[in-house]
Formats: structure tokens, C-alpha cells, sequence
């Protein structure tokens, strides 16, 4: 059973004339699974997210998680944006806590996980330093350890690694997948790297142009867990290819 399912979503923006940004989208997508939405800019692939989020509203269809509609945010549904996000005048401790803290839950509820997450993503020396005192790649781990400190079973990523320089953009891509082996959250990943897309996920849904479809489905049959050699392989060339020629097609 799909954990989310999205059927002919429809997103219009109105206007004089109205945009439409996103045009029949139907997309099952197991519990566990990596999908990366990959396509151009101002293809859509940020409004799907925010749908799935519910930061915006459908304009029309039906978008469910667990068989249940998705009607607004919620902690099951942790985002992870380009820039982290976090509050500057609060410690990496105080930042990664602050959601259960919100919610009033109790410590001995959430500190063990936060204090887990921390470790796994290499944190847990800088629990107590300020954002302003990491680099960019630590500063995206705490966004990281965050969300899934809520217990979030779907991480939706719009392009964490986008603003980073690319030695450490390749950290945080085998960052991400050791933390995604360890826990197995449900990824949705917005990029418009190829690369990235085929080293991260089990399925990448390439989509148009706007009005943003999906217009082909690619299953990443290659073997896990991955290493950058892998990008050197004949097949991932191949895969490549095949999504270079989708996307020059249309």
C-alpha cells in the first residue's frame, strides 16, 4: 500500500491570466522509498512539495497519506529547505528540540531521539555551538537532525544541497544516505541535478515544463549501499543519458 498518493492534483495560480503549475499529477509512493522530483526550474517540482506539505492548497484532486487526506502541516511531514532555517540565537541543542518543545511534549520523550539524531549526523560535539559558528554543510545537518527529532516519517528536501559548494555537497549527499539507511524515512527530494538524483533515490520522476507533469518514471536499479564510484559505472551513464534525451525531447 502506498504511504502517499497523489491523483490528479491540479495547482492554478489565478491571475489575469491564471497560471497553472502543475497539470494531472498522479504519483504512489511506497513507505521507505526515495523519489526525487527532477526537472527544470519553474517546472513545479517546490509547488508539489509544499502541496505535500500543506503549505498550499490542491486546486484540485486528492492527496492522501496512509489512506488518509493530507489537509494541513504536520510533524509527520518534515521539510528541509535550501537555507536550514534555524533560529540564530539558539543552540544546535536548542534548535534540534524546539519542535517537541513547541508541541509541549515531555524531554524524556524527545531528548533521547534528538541526542541520536545529533550523533548521526556527526553533531553531537556541537550540540552547544551557535549556528553562526558552522559551516554550511552543519548548519543543513541540524536542519536535518531537526526533522527527524519530530519523528517525521516523510522528509520532503527542496534543494538542501543547492547553496553548497560541491566537495561538500557530495558529503551531504552520503550524509544523507547513511542517515536514510539507518532510519528509512520516506524522501521526497526536489533537484534539478541529474547526478544527484540518480546517485539518491530508488525512483526519479522526471517532470515537464509548466504546466508541471510528470514525464517519465525512472527506477534506479542500482545496487545500495552507494559510493561515488558508482557515478563512473556504464549504467549510470546510461540512466543518465536517458533522462538527458527525455528532458532535450521536451
Amino acid at each position: 500500500m502506498s504511504q502517499l498518493h497523489l491523483d490528479k492534483v491540479f495547482k492554478t495560480y489565478p491571475g489575469h491570466p491564471p497560471v497553472e503549475a502543475l497539470k494531472d499529477i498522479r504519483l504512489d509512493i511506497a513507505a521507505g522509498e526515495f523519489v526525487a522530483l527532477l526537472g527544470p526550474s519553474g517546472c513545479g517540482k517546490s509547488t508539489l512539495l509544499n502541496l505535500v506539505a500543506s503549505f498550499e492548497p490542491l486546486s484540485s484532486g486528492t492527496l492522501t497519506m496512509d489512506g488518509k487526506p493530507i489537509l494541513e502541516p504536520g510533524p509527520d511531514r518534515g521539510v528541509v529547505f535550501q537555507e536550514a532555517a534555524l533560529f540564530p540565537w539558539l543552540s544546535v541543542w536548542e534548535n534540534v528540540v524546539f519542535g517537541p518543545k513547541a508541541q509541549k511534549l515531555k524531554p524524556a520523550d524527545y531528548e533521547p531521539r534528538a541526542e541520536r539524531m545529533l550523533e548521526i549526523v556527526g553533531l553531537k560535539d556541537f550540540k552547544h555551538h551557535l549556528p553562526i559558528q558552522l559551516s554550511g554543510g552543519m548548519r543543513q545537518r541540524v536542519g536535518i537532525a531537526r526533522v527527524l527529532t519530530l519523528g517525521s516519517k516523510v522528509l520532503l528536501m527542496d534543494e538542501p544541497f543547492g547553496a553548497l559548494d560541491a566537495q561538500t555537497r557530495l558529503s551531504m549527499q552520503e550524509l544523507l544516505l547513511s542517515v536514510w539507511d539507518q532510519i528509512k524515512p520516506t524522501v521526497i527530494f526536489v533537484t534539478h541535478d541529474i547526478d544527484e538524483a540518480l546517485f539518491l533515490a530508488d525512483t526519479v520522476h522526471v517532470m515537464s515544463a509548466r504546466p508541471g507533469r510528470i514525464e517519465t518514471t525512472l527506477k534506479v536499479d542500482l545496487p545500495r549501499p552507494r559510493t561515488i564510484d558508482l557515478t563512473a559505472t556504464q549504467a549510470f551513464s546510461e540512466m543518465k543519458l536517458s533522462i538527458l534525451r527525455t528532458i532535450r525531447g521536451h
